[in-house]
């Protein structure tokens, strides 16, 4: 997928990397799943009293800002939100049917529903006109076309018609991270098993990113991949490292105990335990704080917080994690890994 690889032309911008302080480790009854943000957190407790309002002033404020990294995390907990609890929902689309912000959400919940079913692809194709209808709502957001490429992918789209989707995307936003998190994993897809090529399709999009870009952590991603595949031909263990700093770095430019790059610190302290590097995982361990994320925990676990909680036990107490614990003795493990999403195939899987 040699033009892919074109699209990625922006100048790296260079910024001075600050360095985190490492706050203390929290208590185990601090420690936080998936916490929402406090942005996100009133319009869930509205959602879940029934009123609609604060989402939909949450996700006009990114759509007005053209927030949208912020846009894209919202769409997705707000949806996941929605799949148990409709009814704001509904009554949302009672009284705007063509609001631009209902309208994303409503496409990545019918995206969600249709992935869960075992005629996925035939569900998939018949959610066409609920993307497109996103899509128009407002030109600027690649949200609609990062959904598209989701669907795409789980409805076996080929690869011209991949592509479109792809150009419409970095239209868009040329580093927004979750189209590019949706790129790598088609590709991994339709190169089943040819890991080099994700890796350049990675590496190329994070040496072309801002130096702040959470694509700077798409290597990793494809690290993570990798490593959980259990098929291929080898990566060297010097890209595998490769992908782990430059997320370290990434990771360097944010605050400790900071939300916005949670998952990207789970992820990332996830390869520093499979690559053994432990005193690295432990600098990422504090940098965490109380901020665990189900991926990529629950893929190991039926309890990820507490799978978390025991690694970070073992690695505070300077001892090798055991396998069981999410270390192995070698960057590739024995047996198929479960789901990110506990279980449930989704259209965030690999």
């Amino acid at each position: 997928m040699a033009s892919l690889r074109a699209l990625f032309r922006s100048a790296r911008t260079a910024r001075p990397t600050p360095r985190p302080a490492h706050g203390p480790i929290p208590a185990e009854d601090e420690v936080l799943l998936d916490a929402p943000d406090d942005r996100l957190a009133p319009a869930l407790v509205a959602a879940g009293q029934g009123a609609y309002g604060p989402a939909a002033a949450l996700l006009a404020a990114t759509r007005a800002a053209a927030d949208w990294e912020a846009r894209d995390r919202y769409v997705h907990r707000l949806a996941l939100f929605a799949r148990s609890r409709v009814e704001w929902l509904d009554d949302w689309h009672a009284a705007a049917p063509h609001d631009p912000d209902l309208l994303v959400l409503r496409a990545q919940l019918a995206v969600d529903h249709a992935w869960d079913s075992p005629a996925r692809t035939e569900m998939l194709r018949a959610v066409n006109p609920v993307i497109t209808a996103a899509a128009r709502g407002d030109d600027r957001d690649p949200v609609p076309w990062r959904i598209a490429l989701d669907h795409a992918r789980g409805s076996n789209a080929g690869h011209r018609y991949f592509e479109e989707l792809w150009e419409a995307a970095v239209r868009r936003a040329p580093h927004h991270y979750g189209c590019h998190v949706a790129a790598l994993r088609y590709l991994a897809t339709y190169w089943h098993g040819s890991h080099h090529e994700c890796f350049d399709f990675a590496d190329l999009a994070a040496q072309d990113a801002p130096a702040d870009s959470l694509v700077q952590a798409l290597p990793a991603r494809a690290a993570f991949a990798y490593l959980t595949d259990g098929c291929g031909p080898e990566v060297p263990r010097t890209r595998l490292d490769a992908a782990a700093d430059r997320a370290i770095a990434l990771s360097a430019r944010f605050p400790a105990a900071d939300l916005w790059p949670a998952e990207v610190r789970n992820k990332l302290m996830y390869l520093l335990v499979r690559l053994e590097r432990w005193e690295a995982a432990r600098t990422q361990l504090h940098l965490i704080g109380p901020y665990v994320t189900s991926f990529p925990w629950d893929r190991l676990s039926d309890d990820p917080l507490g799978h978390f909680v025991r690694l970070r036990a073992d690695l505070l107490a300077g001892t090798e994690p055991l396998p069981e614990a999410g270390s192995v003795p070698s960057p590739r493990s024995t047996g198929r890994p479960r789901t990110e999403h506990g279980g449930h195939v989704t259209a965030d899987d690999h």
